[in-house]
């Protein structure tokens, strides 16, 4: 079974071909992979592929099918878009943003703020670089944006969900 995901601004469609343990066979779009993935610890997976080893951060977000996912250098948000989440998106007005309310997904320390109100930010600006498990997650705008409000300020413990940044 396929299925639809969005990874931040990219939608793709994901198929498992074949499972063997922890070999896998999957084929994204148009390309075959062929990976060893295995859960490490709660929420944190290891992947080999093409001998090269990446190690994953995921975290559930607001709702089953939405994720925070980091690797050391970046942070996605993933989206598995089945027929209810379509509807869901198809209802959606242009009014109702929630790319709006930059959220932490789960609990965490702030490392640094690097914006404040009324700062201009273009599309993959950071707004939040947040400590969690060990690993640092940096919050940017998907659009270019102004920063409308900043709740958070550097050293303050955050709870899973709390809206760090408001931008407009």
């Amino acid at each position: 079974m396929a299925l639809e995901i969005k990874i931040n601004d990219r939608t793709t469609t994901v198929e498992q071909l074949s499972a063997d343990g922890s070999k896998y066979v999957i084929r994204v779009d148009d390309q075959t992979y062929e990976v060893d993935a295995l859960m490490v610890e709660e929420g944190v997976y290891s992947f080999i592929h093409d001998n090269t080893s990446y190690n994953i951060e995921v975290i559930e977000g607001e709702h089953n099918k939405n994720f925070q996912v980091n690797t050391l250098y970046e942070s996605f948000t993933v989206d598995i878009i089945d027929a209810e989440r379509k509807y869901l998106l198809s209802r959606k007005s242009d009014d109702d943003d929630e790319e709006a309310h930059i959220k932490v997904p789960m609990p965490g320390k702030v490392v640094r703020v690097p914006v404040k109100v009324g700062d201009e930010v273009k599309a993959g600006d950071t707004v939040v670089v947040v400590s969690a498990m060990k690993m640092e997650s940096e919050y940017k705008v998907k659009k270019d944006r102004v920063v409308k409000e900043v709740h958070v300020k550097e050293g303050d413990v955050v709870k899973g969900g709390q809206t760090m940044v408001v931008v407009e």
